[in-house]
């Protein structure tokens, strides 16, 4: 996996690091809170300890989807399917509106034609922010990588009994 080669990662890693920093520090002040006699500093406390909890979740699961998103890129690469989208640009260097919406469009018929590909939804996620669609574009990378993570599993599942 070439992740941990990139720039991005290091940027990521050391984000996460203080993050975590933070939350050792929130959560120290509240177990410090729990220790008064004050019973409005002990509820405090436990109000201060949900907020380290839901955001160690929060990167937990932003984590995965990162690792998830980096190995659909190797396994694409692999196959010499990323998606490129090739059309005429604007000087920023993304695609006219009228390219990105012919990028779209090719994209979401392959959706419709594979709807449980996790590489269809890779490349409708891409298009998706061709198009600036943000939003979608997050929610449909997310369920690539969902499908990606059933057909990693699946393949598994088919090689221990094959083994069997």
């Amino acid at each position: 996996m070439k992740l941990i080669r990139t720039p991005a990662f290091l940027v990521t890693s050391s984000i996460t690091m203080i993050l975590l920093l933070y939350f050792g520090l929130v959560a120290n002040r509240a177990f410090v809170l729990l220790a008064t006699e004050d019973l409005f500093a002990k509820i405090l406390g436990v109000v201060m300890l949900v907020f380290p909890v839901i955001g160690v979740w929060w990167m937990v699961h932003e984590w995965r989807i990162g690792t998830t998103v980096q190995r659909m890129v190797d396994a694409l690469e692999g196959e010499g399917r990323l998606p490129l989208h090739d059309g005429e640009m604007l000087p920023s260097g993304r695609l006219t509106e009228d390219a990105a919406d012919a990028v779209f469009e090719v994209a979401r018929r392959g959706v419709e034609d594979r709807p449980n590909d996790w590489r269809a939804w890779f490349h409708v996620a891409y298009a998706y922010e061709a198009v600036r669609e943000r939003p979608q574009a997050r929610k449909a990378l997310r369920h690539a990588a969902d499908l990606f993570r059933r057909d990693r599993t699946a393949r598994r599942g088919t090689v221990a009994s094959l083994d069997d």
